[in-house]
């Protein structure tokens, strides 16, 4: 059921955890490219950029609950490898609680926030309704998201990353199925789309829920357990919050940057939105290896192998390089023919490389520094550590904004296409400092 990341040579602990992971979030990522696909192709160029254009805030809203359920879920993962089954126990049982309190405040919030926040980011009047459409089923079913993630992050705290995957696999097919029913047979458009995806997700988060009620006796808390305590609260939001914080700063940079991107046009919001999930389907490896870190460096912490969380950071790092270039070559080798899936055959697919050629381009060469701020980031917050893990959040915010404000101002889309790869390096660089001063910090006071 749990996997001892503990013990056995570093690369092939990291390589054995990440593979499922990786695995699942390809998946999951090609699933929310199916919705893209089948949007462009059967409802049009325009509910593509909709569906596009509302990824951001999709991002702030699910990154904020996402951010949530992987701190709470990191004092589950130090219990685990400190042996203490008890602790895991109650750890579980009061996470779920803040999890659940969760749901219901982003959910209120986000339904409140939405209009607002699509004219913030200068949404194309003629995308609106539809990106409107869709981003409200979203934020409706947002415990659908929050449940699989939860469930899921439980199941990785204790080393067991495959499961998940076989229920994500499961889950991308089944998208894909109510995508065509939805979208092809009942002419349902965006709204369709984000209905197949809450769906799917809720299925999954049921799965997980039944595996480990009958297999995961070490995750299942007794009834006593199920109230509030107080120092575990502490504890959990100590690291919940500030991760929490960090995706909502991240995303808030990526809100900054779409309404830049927005600006330019319809077109160019379809072709940096299909051109994003297909860089964002070759870079999932480095999300993989991020959530590794994490489970990794949790367990070794909680039993005081320090001098492993340096091997297998170093490890860590050789194959965010090895990954980074290769995933740079693929993205730039296939990307017409890549994008050409997102649009139907009559579209002038010229009109979109003009857009999303450059954008792909300064991507591409940027992944190994954004592996640097997956591997450290991660590291910092599996020892216990939150508030520098949230400064890299900052940091990429504040390159983000500079890019996105110095665009606007001369009206080049260069600079709009270059604030996620000046996000990548300024905060990949202070992810390294970070994450030096803090290792420094937990040698000096291993207790």
């Amino acid at each position: 059921m749990g996997y001892d990341m503990t013990v056995g040579k570093p690369l092939r602990v990291i390589l054995r955890f990440m593979i499922p992971l990786l695995i699942g979030n390809i998946f999951q990522t090609l699933y929310n490219m199916v919705d893209t696909m089948i949007v462009g192709r059967f409802v049009g160029a325009n509910a593509l950029a909709a569906v596009g254009s509302t990824g951001t805030i999709m991002f702030m809203v699910m990154g904020t609950t996402m951010g949530l359920t992987q701190g709470v879920t990191i004092l589950t993962s130090q219990r685990f490898g400190a042996g203490d089954a008890d602790g895991v126990k109650r750890s579980v049982a009061n996470g779920s609680l803040l999890v659940v309190c969760t749901a219901a405040l982003m959910t209120v919030l986000s339904l409140s926030v939405i209009r607002g926040l699509l004219r913030l980011i200068n949404t194309p009047a003629e995308i609106y309704d539809d990106a409107y459409a869709y981003i409200s089923v979203i934020c409706t079913f947002i415990i659908c998201n929050v449940a699989y993630n939860f469930l899921s992050s439980l199941l990785r705290a204790i080393g067991n990353s495959r499961v998940p995957l076989y229920f994500l696999i499961f889950s991308a097919f089944l998208n894909i199925f109510l995508d065509l029913i939805f979208i092809v047979n009942f002419g349902r458009g965006t709204r369709g789309a984000a209905e197949a995806t809450v769906l799917s997700q809720a299925i999954a988060a049921f799965l997980c829920g039944v595996y480990i009620f009958r297999r995961g006796k070490i995750l299942l808390p007794s009834r006593d357990m199920l109230h509030f305590d107080r120092e575990i609260s502490r504890v959990q939001l100590k690291m919940a919050i500030p991760m929490a914080l960090q995706f909502a700063i991240t995303a808030s940079g990526t809100v900054i940057m779409q309404s830049a991107l927005n600006l330019f046009g319809a077109t160019a919001v379809a072709a940096v939105s299909s051109a994003n999930k297909y860089h964002n389907l070759v870079m999932q490896g480095m999300f993989a290896l991020g959530a590794t870190m994490s489970a990794y460096v949790g367990q070794n912490f909680g039993k005081k192998e320090l001098g492993r969380i340096r091997t297998g950071v170093r490890t860590a790092v050789t194959i965010a390089v090895v990954y980074g270039i290769v995933a740079g070559i693929l993205v730039m080798l296939f990307h017409r023919q890549a994008l050409s899936l997102f649009f139907a055959s009559d579209m002038d697919m010229d009109s979109l490389l003009v857009y999303a050629t450059p954008y792909l381009s300064m991507i591409s060469m940027c992944f190994v520094p954004l592996g640097m701020i997956f591997i450290f980031r991660n590291s910092m917050q599996g020892c216990g550590y939150s508030f520098l893990p949230m400064m890299v959040g900052v940091m990429e915010l504040l390159f983000r904004i500079a890019a996105a404000a110095a665009s606007m101002v001369l009206g080049s889309f260069l600079l709009a296409a270059a604030c996620d790869p000046l996000a990548w390096i300024g905060a990949g660089v202070f992810s390294v400092l970070a994450y030096r001063s803090v290792i420094r910090r937990v040698e000096a006071s291993p207790v």
